[in-house]
């Protein structure tokens, strides 16, 4: 299997090893891993909680008028277009 990282995980997987904790880089992805799969539930709340604020910031923008209106298909893929910078 090939794994494509940034330089930043690289780095971050390369101090591990440095620190003396893992032998290899496949120790420390395991251990990611089953920290991920432990901690499922978990992860999954944290990111629902996010959503969550998320929402209530757009809903409570909405409630004070600062909503866009979006009218067409055009206007839509504009505004993904500023989303994406």
């Amino acid at each position: 299997m090939h794994v494509s990282l940034t330089p930043e995980l690289e780095s971050r997987i390369k101090a591990k090893i440095d620190s003396g904790l893992y032998n290899n880089a496949s120790e420390v992805i395991r251990e990611a891993l089953r920290f991920m799969y432990t901690h499922e539930d978990w992860i999954h709340e944290v990111k629902l909680a996010r959503l969550r604020e998320q929402l209530k910031l757009g809903t409570d923008q909405l409630d004070r008028g600062e909503g866009i209106a979006i009218e067409s298909k055009a206007t839509l893929d504009a505004l993904f277009d500023d989303i994406k910078g």
